[in-house]
Order: structure tokens, then sequence, then C-alpha cells
């Protein structure tokens, strides 16, 4: 029996599963449409047909587009989709990116205005600006090879499966040397970024942990687990960041349940689409699994240390929605990330949120050079070394901390000390420090199993060959 799901509950979801899934569907794509079209900027019919359409049938879901109504109101910036009697609504809240509105119809937080500190990136010299160097590349630089290999990333006729490449940023030694945008995309068009987002909550983590307020093998600060007769309270912040902290979070992909899929008990997915405290939801949750023992991918564990970062920098008496700004996009030239929140206003950065080609890049720099920036340390000494390596329940050594490995040879032409944050339908930021390169990768692949895979061993592999 899975864990917090008992026989009465799937007996009684499946009685009302229709329905429950058809409200999830509505709320899912609400949030999703409203994001397109006020955090990215992007026309609603474009985005429905291209993004949106290629998703609507999960397992088992009884519903289609011309079942729906659609209804966008431009001055109050929110999407309603409708439905067989049923409708949700997502409202756009400015920097904190669009939420769906709980069936309670409020919002239970403040929206806070958010604006980067920095100065105009049109003639601040890259990497804190977007002013490039009228320079030659390095002479090791193959520029026409360089030209091929992003051709063939943006070629889907010559893929064997379509990958639908949007935006590519590659870096070397630090400089941007490549970059390329699919029509309709630029270097300032945001896209959902998806799970890479672990990787910006593994950051703040680290500035955490560099201002003392902890340390990775600390115990988990979770009230709701300090009992001490609570097996959870042996839960470390180190085997949060590894994915391995026992909890029972049941996902219906992965736990051959699909029939519970777009239901509540999916809890892995019902965070985008339920309406809910994020945080409240995933920490309620008993254990499986002794901590540090099983390695499982779950949004568990990263919603966990969302939930440590904000308690934490709301004891200090610092305003938490600012946060991810100044004490990380900020110190590093990135102007255009958008975190969405929950209805409670808790960042959800296992999925809903969106940057740039050169901003994801960015990210990747920091961590290329060892979490200093200019000469600023923002990650913590160590802190790079600790997330890049494998996770020990990780029996195939593919996880760090909130980043995925190549330290088992998943992808055999790329050097196995690349790492990189990895988010739903393609999106990557590879960080190869054997080479000194980062290369960002923005897209819609609908199909990203060993194909997808293989697209990017060809991709990365052609970009080193092009650096002698």
């Amino acid at each position: 029996m899975l864990v917090g799901v008992t026989s009465d509950m799937i007996e009684q979801t499946t009685d009302s599963r229709h329905d429950e899934k058809i409200d999830h569907t509505l709320a899912f794509f609400a949030k999703l449409l409203c994001s397109g079209r006020f955090v990215i900027g992007r026309e609603a019919d474009e985005f429905m047909a291209r993004d949106l359409k290629t998703h609507l049938r999960p397992e088992g879901m009884p519903l289609d587009w011309d079942e729906i109504t659609v209804e966008i109101d431009e001055q109050a910036r929110t999407v309603t989709l409708s439905a067989l009697g049923n409708s949700r609504t997502a409202v756009c809240n400015g920097r904190q990116g669009c939420t769906i509105i709980p069936r309670d119809g409020r919002l239970h937080f403040t929206p806070v205005p958010v604006a980067p500190n920095l100065p105009d990136a049109e003639t601040t010299p890259w990497p804190m600006g977007d002013l490039l160097p009228r320079v030659p590349l390095p002479a090791e630089v193959n520029e026409a090879a360089l030209r091929v290999a992003l051709d063939l990333a943006f070629d889907d006729s010559r893929q064997p499966v379509p990958v639908e490449t949007r935006a590519m940023a590659v870096l070397y030694q630090g400089r941007l040397i490549a970059e390329r945008y699919a029509p309709g995309f630029g270097q300032d068009t945001r896209h959902v970024s998806w799970s890479m987002g672990k990787s910006i909550a593994s950051a703040l983590i680290g500035t955490l942990v560099r201002d003392g307020c902890f340390t990775v093998i600390d115990r988990a600060p979770i009230e709701a687990w300090s009992a001490s007769d609570d097996p959870r309270r042996e839960i470390t912040i180190a085997n949060l960041l590894h994915m391995s902290s026992g909890l029972g979070f049941m996902r219906a992909q992965d736990d051959d349940r699909l029939e519970l899929g777009w239901t509540s008990l999916d809890d892995h997915m019902y965070i985008y689409y339920g309406g809910v405290d994020v945080f409240a939801h995933s920490t309620s949750r008993q254990l499986e699994h002794a901590p540090g023992t099983f390695w499982r991918y779950r949004n568990c564990d990263p919603l966990t240390l969302g939930r440590i970062v904000r308690q934490t920098v709301e004891a200090r008496g610092e305003e938490y929605l600012s946060y991810p700004q100044r004490a990380l996009f900020d110190r590093v030239g990135m102007r255009n990330m958008v975190l969405e929140v929950d209805p409670w206003g808790n960042f959800i950065m296992t999925g809903f949120d969106y940057g740039t080609a050169r901003d994801w890049a960015r990210l990747g720099l920091l961590h290329l050079r060892d979490g200093v920036w200019q000469g600023e340390r923002i990650l913590p000494e160590g802190w790079v070394d600790f997330v890049r390596a494998p996770a020990p329940a990780d029996s195939e050594r593919h996880y760090g901390g909130q980043f995925w490995l190549n330290a088992g040879g998943r992808l055999p032409n790329v050097p196995h000390d690349a790492y990189w944050p990895a988010g739903a339908w393609g999106q990557v930021v590879f960080i190869i420090p054997s080479r000194d390169i980062v290369m960002a990768r923005l897209g819609h692949s609908t199909d990203t199993g060993d194909a997808f895979d293989a697209f990017l061993d060809t991709t990365i592999s052609g970009i080193l060959g092009a650096i002698s």
C-alpha cells in the first residue's frame, strides 16, 4: 500500500476521479496559459497551438480543446478555462508570476514588487550585462564547426524525434561564443524551465549555508518533524538535496498507478494543479524509507528545501519574495527570472520557473566558477563540489545535489565531470569543468527519453569538437 494512501481513499477517488481530473486539468492549463501570455508575452492562440495542445491528453483524461472555453482578461491579467460545468482561473501577480486561484476564491499572500537592481544590460559588459566584446574568438574555437553543431540542434528534420530547440547559448572560458534562437524567440524571451528550478532552490540553500544559518549535515529544521519519536527528524538537509529524504510521495507515472494521475493522490504532480500550499503538502508526508538510504526523484525534497529557505529568511526579518533576486539573481546579472508561487506565496521551484537562455547560462557559469562571481563568493566554498558529487543512495551515479550528473556515463560522448539542471520537455544547462564550457538549451521536446539523450550527446559532442 502506498504510504499515506489507503484503499478507502483510492476507492473514493475512483468514484469522483473523472470530475477531479477535469478540475485539475483546467487549473493546470489555465496557469500555463496565464504564464504564457503574461510572463512570457506570447499570443494566446499561438501558445495554445504550439505548447498546450500537445500535452492536453494525459492518461485517461476524456477532455479535448473543443470542449474548453478560454477567457482572457488582459486588464485583470487572468485566464479562465471552463468545460463540462467546471471552470478554473489563474491570475498574474507581477514578478511572482501566475498562480491558480484556489477554490476559496482568494490568494493567501500579498504580491511584492520585485525588480532587478542592476545596471543597464545593453551598456554593461558580459556576463553582468549583455554587451559582448568585439574581438575575435579564441584561436582554438572553430566557428564554422560551431555553426554546424547549432545547425543540427535546430534542425528537426535531422533528428530521430522532434526536439524543437528554441534557444541555445554556449559559453567558453566565461565568454558567450555562440547563441541562436528559433523564429519567434530571442535573447530576452523567457521559457518555462520546469525542474531546472530545483538548481535555484539548491543555490538559495547554498547562500544560507554561506551565511552560517546551517550546514548540509544538520537536521532539516521542519517543526512538524521535531518530535523525539518522529523518524522524520533524522532527515538532513543533505538528504533533501540528494533526493533521499525517504518521504512517501507518490508519483503516478513512476509508481505504476497511472489511474491516479491528475488526482490529488499523485503527490508529485498535485503541487502543479491543486492550487494548494505546496510546502505544507510536501512536509506532511510520512517516511517510506530510512533517510539517506533510498534515492528517488520526488518534488517533496526540493519543496522542503524551499520551505527552509522561506522560514530562515523570514526569521532574519527579511522579505522572502524578493530574496532570490537580492541574494542570487542580482549578484550574477540574472535580470529576467520569474519564480512563480502557490496561493500562499511559496515559490514552486520544482517547475514553475521562467528564464532566458542567457540567464540560465549565467547560473551555469556561477557553478563553473566554483560559486565565485567576479571575485565575490556567492556560494560557499566546497558547495559546487558537493552538488556535483553523486548522491550516496544513487547507485547509478546520475544525481547529485539537485543536479543531474554524467558520472555514471549516461551520455557516452560527454565528459564524465559534466553536470546539469534539467527540466521537462528538454530544458538543460550543461556545465563541463574539464572543458571550461557551459551550454544552455531551452525548447519544447515532447519526447525526452533515450532519443533525446542521444540528441544531447550528439549536440554537446559537436560543440566540444568545435573547440580544440
